[in-house]
């Protein structure tokens, strides 16, 4: 069960990117975001992958990553919240091209690589630069405050994105529910 102060996040997320959708940054942002991101690289904290992802790993899904410490704190918000629903994610897919562009098998990996058996998170960037992944990841995260089942929330996110949006992921389907 949710608590409250969960339901609450999920909802103002929700609100939030109904109301403000995709906003872009100004140069100087760019700089600054460009800037952290050089200074963690340089301490050996990321990897850049071909596609130009950027993944670093954090001790445990509480820390996040430092390629969000320039983001806004709506985007912050949306990183821990798709750690808390990693079980939800890694059965929607992503409608935006990543299964093609980055190989990502799910929304969780436009935020998440991996969780590793020490509890070691590999954080991905994708998420920072995608409105579909962010609204897919919030989507998915509201209704499962809502009790929906894993199979009502996959059937939802395919039907809405599912025309006009990028082919998906190559994502399994939630096991059967007993």
């Amino acid at each position: 069960m949710k608590t409250g102060k969960q339901r609450f996040v999920i909802l103002l997320l929700s609100a939030g990117l109904m109301l403000s959708g995709c906003s872009g940054k100004n140069a100087q942002e760019q700089v600054e975001s460009g800037q952290a991101a050089e200074a963690a690289h340089e301490h050996g904290h990321q990897t850049q992958l071909a596609n130009g992802d950027i993944q670093e790993a954090t001790a445990s899904i509480d820390e996040l990553p430092t390629f969000l410490m320039s983001q806004t704190s709506e985007l912050q918000t949306i990183y821990a919240l798709s750690a808390q629903v990693s079980d939800v994610l890694k059965y929607i897919p992503c409608y935006c091209g990543c299964g093609e562009s980055a190989g990502h098998e799910s929304n969780l990996n436009c935020f998440i690589d991996e969780i590793q058996e020490d509890g070691t998170v590999v954080w991905d960037d994708h998420g920072t630069r995608c409105g579909v992944c962010l609204d897919i990841a919030v989507e998915s995260a509201k209704m499962s405050s809502e009790g929906k089942s894993l199979t009502d929330i996959r059937a939802a996110i395919d039907e809405k994105y599912s025309t006009g949006y990028a082919k998906p992921t190559p994502t399994p389907m939630p096991p059967a529910e007993s």
